[in-house]
Order: structure tokens, then sequence, then C-alpha cells
């Protein structure tokens, strides 16, 4: 299966905003569609080999459209346009478990006012399939959404509620690496998605499956049937856990932090590790807002600093601490006993130069908390 005429190499730049990427091409700078609403940001760093297409038709404002990044050696596949085409595919083929012999009879299907990817017919019942793509992966472990994704919440009920007797409903998560051993749906991220997805597993069928792509970009022959460790999702997707907050200061600062004093603060990011062990996302929010009494250490940051981002790592266990020091270790700086004081830690508050979205080391540690350390349990 290849899917693409022609292509080009080129290397990743920047990111300007969700569907356009810099890259250079032949020692060009240039701008190129990216058909992917996801956040990608394990993917997309500097230095990365993009992929690209030359888009036909003179209308399109970029002349290249991104298809694929190259990661560990292998394409990833980014084009979401192209998932579908990839699905019905295993379809024909009967490379689907649970939906082998199943026939096409319609694709991009309206039932009750919700629009799914597929109908078929497959051991004389009606099936309602619909199809995502996953992107996100580290080790054995891939896992979906990458970005909070209501739609796909909203797909699942909908699935949940017209299967019956005479119709079967699915969902496929088509992950665009060959390694892959484990599904889990990411909770940290959306953790809405994720319960709902647990909760309508006894009626819905939920498939994971890999696939490879070549170096052309055309379909490899590794397809794999994933594990979906049910009973670690159930024990890991709870709003508890800790927590990165990603702060800015424009320019230096002296902050007066309540029993700390004054403190001198240099311009740059700063990364604030917490921990909640419930209403995670309420004390997220909660950092995200300046007008508040002034409580934490990281109360009277916020007065002066930009609100970036937060990076929930919901666990069943407490991993506060241990993020502390693995970013003490990546850090250009050091806060002395910044929200550290009810533990030995030497600090919970880290400084950096550059935007830590767009460094490889940060990506890692953050990889390593949410996915990684998920290995542990399957063994």
């Amino acid at each position: 299966m290849k899917l693409f005429e022609s292509l080009e190499k080129g290397t990743f730049i920047a990111r300007p905003n969700r569907f356009i990427i810099e890259c250079t091409v032949n020692g060009k700078n240039i701008r190129a569609y990216l058909p992917n609403p996801g956040r990608l940001r394990e993917l997309l760093l500097p230095g990365r080999v993009v992929y690209l297409t030359p888009q036909k038709s003179s209308s399109h404002k970029y002349r290249y459209l991104c298809t694929a990044v190259v990661k560990d050696g292998t394409p990833v596949m980014l084009h979401t346009h192209l998932n579908n085409p990839v699905a019905r595919y295993l379809i024909e083929q009967n490379r689907i478990p649970g939906l082998e012999g199943a026939e096409i009879l319609r694709s991009e299907i309206t039932l009750d006012n919700s629009r799914f990817d597929f109908l078929l017919r497959c051991k004389g019942r009606e099936v309602v399939l619909e199809v995502k793509s996953c992107t996100l992966f580290s080790g054995r472990i891939a896992m979906f959404p990458d970005a909070p994704t209501l739609r796909g919440k909203r797909h699942l009920e909908e699935l949940a509620a017209l299967s019956g007797v005479k119709r079967k409903c699915a969902v496929l998560i088509i992950v665009h690496s060959p390694g892959i051993r484990y599904f889990i749906p990411e909770y940290h991220t959306d953790l809405d998605f994720s319960k709902t997805l647990l909760s309508v597993s006894q009626n819905v069928m939920v498939k994971a499956l890999s696939v490879s792509w070549k170096k052309d970009l055309s379909l490899g022959k590794t397809v794999r049937d994933l594990i979906i460790p049910w009973d670690i999702i159930r024990n890991e997707i709870h709003d508890s856990g800790s927590y990165i907050v990603i702060l800015r200061l424009r320019r230096n600062e002296k902050i007066s932090v309540g029993s700390l004093g004054n403190i001198p603060l240099k311009k740059g990011y700063y990364l604030y590790v917490g921990s909640a062990k419930k209403n995670l996302s309420q004390r997220i929010a909660r950092h995200q807002r300046k007008r508040k009494n002034l409580f934490w250490h990281i109360d009277y940051l916020r007065q002066y600093a930009d609100y970036c981002g937060s990076l929930p790592v919901r666990a069943s266990t407490i991993l506060e601490c241990e993020i502390a020091g693995a970013l003490n270790k990546i850090s250009g700086w050091t806060i002395n006993r910044f929200g550290s004081a009810d533990c030995s830690c030497r600090s919970h508050l880290f400084g950096m130069h550059d935007d830590p979205a767009r460094s490889p080391q940060f990506i890692k540690l953050l990889l390593n908390f949410r996915i990684n350390r998920l290995e542990g349990l399957l063994k």
C-alpha cells in the first residue's frame, strides 16, 4: 500500500501553529501544511527529519504537505486524513482480529445525527466502526489522545448508545509504530476520554493495532494486535497524582515569597512540581489563576510570571519528589527550598533559559514518568 507518488525530506525547525511547520529543504527555509492537530511534542523536535509531498493544486497556500516524521530511524505517519484508507486496507485484508471477513457497506455514515467512519457487515451483523490515529508512544506502550478530545469522547458515548443485539460498535486505534505491544488511553492529558473508554469497553469493541511504515512511506507488513491492560487502566485513571507547572518570567524580578523572603529570579522558564491526592484538576486550575489568596510558594511567583501550561502525571502513587529530582538534573538553575518545606528535596522549582517544550531532555523526562513508568506495572 503506497500512498505518495513523490516525497522529499526536510529538517524540522519549528511549529508556528497547529497546522503549519517550518523546516529546511535543500538549504532553504520553507513552511508546509501539517494535517494533524495533535500536540506531537515528542515527535516534532528541532533537527528531526520530516517527509514532505508536493501539493498538486495551485490553490494551496503552501507548496508542501508534511506527511511523516522520523523517530529512531523509522517514519511515523502524521497525515491523519490517511488513517481511514489504512483502516480500509486492513479490513479488506482481514488483518483486524474480531472483524475477519467484514464487508465494507459504506464509509462516512451518519446515524442519529452523528458521523462515523465505516459501516460494515460482519457475521450477519452491522458494525459501526470509528477509527483513531495514534502517534504517541514510548518503549512498548502507545497512548491516545495526545491532546484533549471532546469529539473523541462523544464518539465513544454515541457508539455505546448505538450498540445492541443487531448492531455491533467498535473503535479502532491505529498506532503508527511497529515496536508497540500495549495500548493505554492517555489519562494524564484527557482523563474524561480515558474514563469513557473504560466505561464503554463492555459494550464497544476496542481494538488497537500497530502498523509499520517503510522509508518510501508504503505500509509495511507488520500489523500487531495490541494488548490493552484494563486492570492497570482501572487502577491508574484517577484525578490524583503529581504535576509540572510551566511559567515564564519575561524579565529579572525580585519577588517576596512568604517565609522565604525576597528571592531574586532571572528571566526564563520556571518549572514547579506539585501533587494532589485528590482533585488534581482543580489544583492545576488554581495555579492557572492569578486572583486568589496567596498560600503556596508558587502563588507568589504566579503574580509575576506568565502561565505556559501544566502537565499532569496521574498515578496511583505520588511521584512529586522523583519528578523534582529528575528536573534538578536537567535544569539550568534551582531555587533553594522553594515548594519543598514538607520533604527533603532541595527544591521543587527549577529554571531553564529556553522553552522546555522544545527540549529533548525534558520531553524524555515527561515520557519516562507518563509512559515508561508503566512498563513496571505490566510485568
